[in-house]
């Protein structure tokens, strides 16, 4: 979104289906947009810890597929990102009812949104509270989102074209803010215009490599509270230009592969996204290290995953070098035949549209620990790629451990 619109994290989300793409176009097409909506909040949105009944019901009534492109609209009802255009994409309901969640929307809020997109965040946002202003740096976006929140009637959105990075200082101060892209730090024009008592919600960190928190202002300054690993793209105009460190894509690499670098008490291992049913366990006979992740899962077609992005640029780099220590537990296929683990790599080029997929497995049934590799070949028009690893979708257990990437010959 704005600074662009979605969360990369999301786009990964595509990790989050468990059926193929054809299965899921029959199964959109098949349901009246109400339906879908309300089967997608039953089955991911709730299911995943949202809680809020207020959030909830603005995601059942929220038209999300009249924010998106016309050729996306059969996958609108799936936790998924989609690309809107402009190289952005519109994030995945969850994160979007999770962002929404965290700031506590009450009906007298006034809330400024960093990253219009394509106006789905602030269209959820609308009904919660008093007013919504929505900033959002590209331009085809910004008049895009305006005219589908003014014909879809939210009148009390507003919104405009600019650089997130200094606020909307007119209307100020606000009761909350959400960032819905990532700088490195919190902009001062945020923290000086956020009220006191007021709550933001923001991802900050690398470019592949962030962690969403929570602030509150308590005399003139903001309390942080860490919520969970996740991954949006970067806030750009003048907070792009401020950041220090850069993803180098000439040598793409797994982020604590092993699974040694893990904070009680938080939703996975550091450096993972969008953890499902999975947990670090610790174990003197890990084939690396002293922990490895279990993926454990019953109900079949469950999400059960973990995922991470990373910059590889195809021009330079026209492989990857991929290895991973892997043991399965009477692992069977869930709700279709696909629904099995693997190590999975989704390939994007530079408007971040999915070029390609690439991967390890899948895997089934029961085997102790046993070393994989592969040197997966990537398109030049690769720019970034998510990885994703789990049962996605299997019953029974998958453990991973181990995961090494690194670039292939040069082009």
């Amino acid at each position: 979104m704005q600074l662009k619109s979605a969360s990369l994290s999301a786009a990964l989300t595509i990790a989050h289906l468990t059926c193929s793409w054809t299965e899921m176009a029959v199964a959109q097409e098949s349901l009246s947009a109400t339906d879908a909506r309300n089967r997608m909040v039953d089955k991911e949105i709730v299911p995943a810890g949202i809680k809020n009944p207020r959030v909830i019901e603005s995601l059942r009534t929220t038209p999300r597929h009249e924010f998106c492109l016309a050729a996306e609209r059969k996958h609108a009802y799936y936790d998924m990102a989609l690309p809107i255009g402009g190289s952005q994409t519109i994030s995945p309901p969850f994160i979007v009812a999770y962002m929404t969640e965290q700031i506590d929307p009450q009906p007298t809020d006034k809330v400024l949104e960093i990253g219009t997109g394509s106006g789905y965040q602030a269209a959820v946002l609308s009904p919660l509270v008093k007013e919504v202003y929505s900033i959002e740096i590209v331009d085809l976006l910004g008049h895009r989102a305006a005219a589908t929140l003014k014909r879809l009637k939210y009148a009390n959105v507003v919104t405009k074209v600019g650089d997130g990075y200094q606020g909307w200082p007119e209307h100020a101060p606000f009761d909350k803010i959400i960032v819905t892209c990532s700088p490195e730090n919190v902009p001062q024009a945020l923290v000086d215009q956020l009220k006191e008592g007021g709550r933001m919600v923001i991802p900050l960190g690398e470019r592949y490599q962030q962690t969403m928190y929570l602030y509150r202002k308590e005399n003139g300054k903001l309390v942080s509270e860490a919520l969970r690993p996740t991954l949006f793209v970067p806030m750009t105009g003048a907070a792009e230009d401020r950041r220090a460190k850069r993803p180098d894509p000439l040598h793409p690499t797994a982020n604590n592969g092993s699974f040694e670098v893990y904070v009680e008490g938080a939703e996975g291992p550091t450096g993972w996204h969008y953890v499902r049913q999975a947990k670090v366990t610790v174990d003197a006979k890990s084939p690396d290290g002293k922990q490895y992740l279990n993926f454990s899962n019953s109900e079949p077609g469950r999400g059960s995953q973990a995922l991470q992005g990373f910059a590889v640029d195809g021009r330079k780099v026209s492989e990857l070098n991929v290895s991973m220590w892997v043991r399965m537990q009477d692992v069977k296929p869930g709700q279709t035949t696909d629904q099995l683990p693997m190590l999975g790599i989704t390939l994007y080029d530079e408007r971040r549209a999915i070029i390609g997929q690439r991967g390890l497995g899948p895997w089934r049934g029961t085997f102790d620990w046993r070393e994989e590799h592969e040197r997966l070949k990537i398109p030049p028009q690769t720019r970034e790629a998510v990885l994703r690893i789990g049962l996605l979708g299997a019953t029974g257990e998958a453990a991973f451990d181990g995961i090494k990437i690194s670039a292939g010959e040069g082009k």
